[in-house]
């Protein structure tokens, strides 16, 4: 598959490396170019570097944004958006003030659906920190799970083929409503780590 990732952070570093790793060809767009070039040469293989406002060329997009800026790009690019996999992994945080915030619509999901209709919204990867999928996405010798909730059912199941690829587990969280328990849930991980003290190398597993 051909997968375009927007953003050029610790996130898009993480999952552009498990994607590679699998196979795929990946295609980075940061709102500055030489940021994405230089991800990719990082990164390397088939990885590709683009700006923002080049055309979106991805089976499946991934908006590897902080959660103030997720809706707004999906709404930019609403038109070019249309129709395809767009893969949500934000959690709607204040990155001031490390406050949740509760979106009306919902979950920050479910608000990038509302700006960008046409997409085949996913909530995925919000709970998996960059340095556990950058670091060979597995914590304790085991994979990492990564819960999907859509209402598009054709789209999750490309998703989740993209994440078994990667090595890792998909796990089907549901409908998009339930992008808002999964984006509490990525709160929570995230606000325990200080007293964890993993470094935001832990992870989010179910066991049998």
């Amino acid at each position: 598959m051909k997968i375009a990732i927007i953003g050029t952070g610790n996130m898009a570093r993480g999952i552009g490396s498990r994607v590679l790793a699998a196979g795929h060809d990946v295609t980075l767009y940061g709102t500055e170019r030489e940021k994405a070039e230089a991800l990719a040469r990082e990164l390397g293989g088939s990885a590709q570097a683009a700006a923002v406002g080049d055309p979106l060329d991805g089976d499946v997009v991934v908006l590897a944004l902080w959660y103030p800026i997720t809706k707004e790009v999906a709404g930019r690019h609403a038109q070019e958006l249309d129709g395809k996999v767009v893969v949500d992994i934000s959690n709607p945080v204040n990155p001031e003030t490390f406050e949740r915030i509760l979106p009306e619509a919902g979950s920050g999901a479910q608000e990038v659906a509302a700006a960008a209709p046409g997409a085949r919204v996913v909530k995925a990867f919000n709970t998996t920190f960059a340095g556990t999928l950058a670091g060979g996405g597995e914590v304790a010798a085991q994979s990492l799970d990564v819960f999907l909730a859509s209402d598009d059912g054709e789209a999750k199941q490309a998703v989740a083929r993209l994440v078994e690829d990667a090595g890792l587990r998909a796990v089907d969280a549901g409908p998009l409503e339930r992008a808002r328990e999964l984006e509490a849930a990525g709160y929570l991980h995230m606000v325990v780590q200080d007293g964890l003290g993993t470094g935001y190398g832990s992870a989010l597993k179910i066991v049998p």
